[in-house]
């Protein structure tokens, strides 16, 4: 069962998301979906088997440039996660969907991703979802 997140939902969403986002902690992910779930701009959805919260997704909109999109604004799948014993069930698919309806709703007509450059895993699931690929880039940085 699918069910989009409520503002009571927050601390479920971090126990998920501290799995995904391992240099957060709890409480910084709680305040970060506490805040998110009231944003009409963002939506969370969980993904629950036999009563326990077994995944979820987070999207936004972005009404900044997206790398390889034409419109704005675009729905953007920020976070996407399972646990491992109920992966290769669809889940994760049904979550995406739901985070792609979401975004049409709200009159979106792209729907985007991104993920590490050797995040093989990663780059697999969206390309099995039907994302293409709009672009590889390295990001540098240097202290001054």
């Amino acid at each position: 069962m699918i069910k989009q997140a409520k503002p009571d939902d927050a601390i479920t969403l971090a126990g998920l998301a501290i799995k995904l986002w391992k240099g957060d902690s709890i409480p910084e992910l709680t305040n970060m979906f506490e805040k998110l779930i009231s944003d009409d701009n963002a939506v969370c959805f969980l993904q629950y088997v036999d009563g326990k919260a077994i995944g979820f997704a987070q999207c936004q909109l972005r009404h900044e440039y997206v790398e390889g999109t034409d419109s704005s604004p675009v729905g953007y799948l920020e976070g996407i996660f399972v646990e491992d014993a109920y992966r290769k069930h669809g889940h994760a698919r049904t979550l995406l969907r739901a985070c792609e309806a979401w975004a049409k709703e709200k009159h979106c007509t792209e729907f985007a991703s991104d993920c590490e450059l050797e995040n093989d895993d990663s780059l697999r699931f969206h390309t099995a979802m039907g994302f293409e690929v709009a672009n590889r880039i390295i990001c540098f940085r240097k202290d001054i």
